[in-house]
């Protein structure tokens, strides 16, 4: 159960893993099961400061289409969206505590604006998944 002392943390990873030019297109289940272990496997500071510590969060990677298969890891949370990720990622920061700090990592413009009309922070892809 999440701890809502805890920061938020909501990873779009369809975004995210688009951000990085690696083939990631011929296997999305596998690109969206790289970024869940990279994200469980970060203790270190982000990029962003105000992101902190990825283990001392809550993080959620919320995955859509064919990497709907992902299942969660200790320490990262997936949420299988059944239709759009960034309607399920706005519905999970509008069901979060407005005081409870809440950050969503996503390039996308439209979808940083909903966040944010929410309250929510908002960080880009490098700061959780830089390029090899």
């Amino acid at each position: 159960m999440p701890d809502t002392e805890r920061p938020l943390v909501i990873v779009d990873a369809a975004n995210v893993v688009g951000s990085v030019p690696d083939g990631w297109w011929r296997d999305r289940a596998a690109a969206a099961t790289r970024l869940r272990d990279a994200l469980a496997s970060s203790s270190d500071t982000s990029s962003e400061p105000s992101l902190g510590r990825l283990a001392d969060a809550d993080v959620v990677l919320v995955v859509e289409g064919a990497a709907r298969g992902v299942r969660s890891v200790p320490g990262v949370r997936v949420v299988a969206a059944s239709g759009s990720g960034d309607d399920m990622i706005v519905e999970l920061v509008g069901d979060t505590d407005r005081a409870r700090q809440c950050t969503v990592v996503t390039a996308d413009r439209e979808l940083r604006r909903r966040v944010q009309e929410l309250g929510a922070d908002v960080a880009g892809p490098r700061s959780v998944y830089p390029p090899p």
